[in-house]
């Protein structure tokens, strides 16, 4: 599999969303935290539109709010005292301090600024307070949102000796490292699969109760309501095992492992018969009990749709534009129905290029994608919201996933994974192809008849 690098100067018609937005929808995920970032107020700005045309909810964000001196002469007292008044105003749990790329090309050392406040504001001890840096100008949106799992990791499990693991401890308890590209519904129903084994999953970041679109009693808050909570993650070292999902994770199941002892299996998605199956296997053997009926007649289910939709599916032209992990996932899951993936772009590098079931993988923007599909004859294009300018242009359907979709409702609570999901991936891009005509032999017109017809006019 070859990668084809970037060799523009600059993006068209961007497909990147930023490691700080990234970074920040990781903390959202967290009960009772709020996402500081590190830089102006319209870098802030920007990110809170991605997120409430996204999720249509209101998203607790906030800044350092760099302006043009502090750019230049330093910007560590913007840190100090915003997040004393996160603090003093919103009473947090959590407050994580992702930068920027103006901050990252100031200099900024926000670790240094958080020590900063710690010995300048004792009272705040309390409150958990995580740096990481995330310039925009590197990486992409899986990318941050690692990096924000992996660090607090780091902050909330100090390194232990490994002979006095706690590991286990919580016969019942099984961590789970989400990846970026699993929706809240995602994230959802996954728990509910580990409880129908009898064990109790703690998910982290978990987004299916803090950004699931619920309606509560209050008006406004200023922090996450519901999430992950603080205590939870510090009993991550008690549990049983570790699932992870997405290779982009790999790294902060690494530090997991090492200051904790917990053994983890991985998964590099949850999408189709293969890695459901795997996924089911590994439960059962956690749990000590046999897969429930109800995931049994799932699988069934989903064995019967693939026998229905294998026509549709089988040689249809595909091009998929979104992060690494995401692409590798829909790459691998529609391969194996015979499909073919005619152009696969990614905003940058990751873990999971490598993965992605297509000859070539272009590292660009929309505009490659575009050239691609057209130039190989794609029938279905998948990506964001972004793209649908360029679907249009092609004159293809476009199956919205990933983030951000700002022109479709409910979009961010869809479910991809398990078996039921993949059935009604597998239907909704049959019927797609089937209102598109494609496959089809087109109507043939005899010559001799037009002459005919011709000649009685005549």
């Amino acid at each position: 599999m070859e990668i084809i690098k970037r060799n523009k100067a600059l993006s068209v018609s961007p497909l990147k969303s930023s490691q700080t937005i990234g970074a920040s929808l990781a903390f959202l995920g967290i009960n009772r935290a709020i996402p500081m970032m590190h830089g102006s107020q319209g870098c802030t700005a920007f990110g809170i539109v991605f997120f409430v045309r996204h999720f249509r909810e209101p998203i607790p964000l906030q800044t350092s709010a760099m302006d043009q001196v502090s750019s230049v002469m330093g910007a560590d007292d913007n840190i100090v005292d915003g997040l004393k008044a996160i603090c003093d105003k919103s009473k947090p749990a959590l407050i994580g301090v992702p930068t920027t790329g103006l901050a990252e090309t100031q200099g900024t050392d926000v670790r240094g600024a958080v020590k900063t406040f710690r010995a300048k504001y004792p009272e705040y001890n309390d409150v958990h307070v995580i740096p990481v840096n995330t310039p925009d100008f590197s990486g992409c949106f899986e990318t941050g949102y690692a990096a924000a799992v992996n660090a607090t990791f780091k902050h909330m499990l100090p390194e232990a000796d490994k002979s006095l693991s706690k590991a286990g401890q919580r016969r019942k308890q099984v961590n789970v490292l989400a990846g970026s590209f699993l929706t809240p519904g995602d994230v959802e129903v996954l728990k509910e699969i580990i409880e129908s084994f009898g064990l109790r999953p703690v998910v982290l970041p978990d987004l299916s109760e803090s950004l699931d679109g619920h309606l509560t009693e209050q008006q406004f808050s200023p922090v996450t309501i519901g999430g992950t909570l603080s205590s939870e993650i510090e009993t991550m070292c008690e549990a049983l095992a570790t699932i992870v999902v997405g290779p982009s994770l790999y790294k902060a199941a690494d530090t997991l492992n090492e200051r904790t002892g917990v053994p983890d299996y991985r998964f590099d998605h949850l999408m189709g018969l293969d890695m459901v199956d795997n996924l089911m296997v590994v439960l059962s053997e956690l749990s000590g009990q046999p897969v429930p009926e109800k995931m049994e007649r799932q699988r069934a289910q989903l064995q019967d749709a693939m026998l229905d939709t294998h026509f549709m599916l089988g040689q249809a032209r595909i091009a998929i534009a979104q992060d690494p992990d995401m692409v590798m996932a829909y790459s691998q899951l529609l391969t194996s129905m015979g499909a073919e993936i005619v152009a696969a772009v990614v905003p940058s590098n990751g873990p999971a290029v490598k993965k992605i079931a297509c000859g070539s993988v272009k590292i660009g923007d929309l505009e490659d994608l575009e050239l691609l599909a057209k130039n190989n004859n794609a029938e279905l294009v998948i990506s964001n919201s972004h793209a649908s300018e360029s679907a249009t242009r092609l004159r293809l359907p476009l199956l919205r996933a990933g983030f951000p979709q700002y022109d479709l409702l409910g979009g961010y609570q869809r479910v991809w994974i398990g078996y039921q999901a993949t059935k009604q991936t597998f239907f909704d891009i049959a019927n797609i192809m089937l209102n598109n005509n494609q496959h089809e032999i087109e109507p043939y017109h005899s010559f001799l008849k037009q002459e005919h017809a011709m000649q009685e006019v005549g």
